[in-house]
């Protein structure tokens, strides 16, 4: 161990936790869906994807930056009501399977609805951060990553703050913690839903910018969305701070695996690495590190 390069090593792990909180905020939007509704929501990465690529056509079009983001933090509130009001409210107390089947075709109609009104073109997104590293006490970090973790940590904190201290957000904790009690006292369960959404829209908004002036406006945009399942499956599918702390888990192990043991699989173990560790978790704590263990009578 005289010959490990300890400063590499921590490299490494920072660049893989900084990652983590871009796969953190994927999982965000997941996560607010699943908590009040039970719906685990497939269409969060075409959401994502229209969300960048909304405001990218827009600023191309001559829209400025600001106006460009009100816009489209418009569209993507609508978006997210309409989604709730329009296909999840009539499929209300419905199995599982058949809402989990209509965020599965709703992520393909809200693909092709993004393709036919923005086209199908490769877009690059410059938010004016350069992706440049600078050194740290002998430790080389990402100012992109940086800013992202910084970007997300704000998020977090406005949600939290919305969800303890707003009518809503309450209202959304009761919903949460049980419903049938929300309703009992005149909480309205299909206006906090809508809100809900919205506010997965949003989510989607800001992970879809961060992740697009990473890699691009494609349509494989969508697919991140795949990402964020090894998160949900360690932090717990219905806990915000377990969105967190699963995307850092997730990027520090799989960076960390990559460079120390991936020569011994051949490389590239980057991309499948995270399945094995939620394959694994899965075995061990289904619910989780932070959701709720499911208790039932037989």
């Amino acid at each position: 161990m005289a010959d490990f390069d300890w400063l590499f090593f921590i490299e490494v792990l920072v660049g893989g936790l900084l990652s983590g909180v871009m796969y953190s905020l994927v999982a965000i939007g997941f996560v607010l869906i699943y908590k009040t509704s039970g719906v685990l929501n497939f269409a969060q990465g075409a959401m994502l994807l229209f969300a960048a690529l909304t405001f990218v056509s827009l600023t191309e079009r001559g829209i400025s930056f600001p106006l460009a983001f009100i816009i489209t933090f418009g569209v993507m509130v609508f978006l997210g009501v309409a989604i709730e009001r329009t296909v999840l409210r009539p499929l209300t107390n419905k199995p599982p399977i058949t809402l989990f089947m209509a965020t599965l075709g709703l992520s393909y109609v809200i693909e092709g609805a993004a393709q036919l009104l923005w086209g199908t073109q490769i877009h690059g997104l410059d938010l004016g951060i350069e992706d440049l590293p600078f050194d740290v006490g002998g430790v080389y970090i990402s100012q992109f990553d940086i800013f992202a973790a910084v970007v997300a940590a704000g998020m977090v904190a406005l949600l939290s703050l919305f969800f303890r201290y707003t009518r809503i957000g309450l209202g959304f904790r009761a919903v949460a913690d049980d419903q049938f009690a929300a309703i009992a006292v005149g909480l309205r369960l299909p206006w906090i839903w809508a809100t809900v959404w919205a506010a997965a829209g949003v989510v989607a908004l800001v992970a879809g910018l961060l992740w697009s002036a990473r890699v691009g406006v494609q349509f494989s945009l969508s697919l991140i969305v795949l990402k964020a399942l090894p998160v949900l499956v360690l932090g717990g599918f219905d806990s915000i701070l377990g969105a967190i702390v699963g995307g850092l888990l997730i990027g520090a192990s799989e960076k960390l695996a990559e460079v120390y043991i991936g020569e011994y699989f051949g490389g590239g173990i980057e991309g499948w690495f995270a399945y094995v560790i939620a394959l694994a978790f899965l075995l061990v704590r289904p619910s989780g590190l932070f959701g709720q263990k499911l208790v039932e009578r037989v």
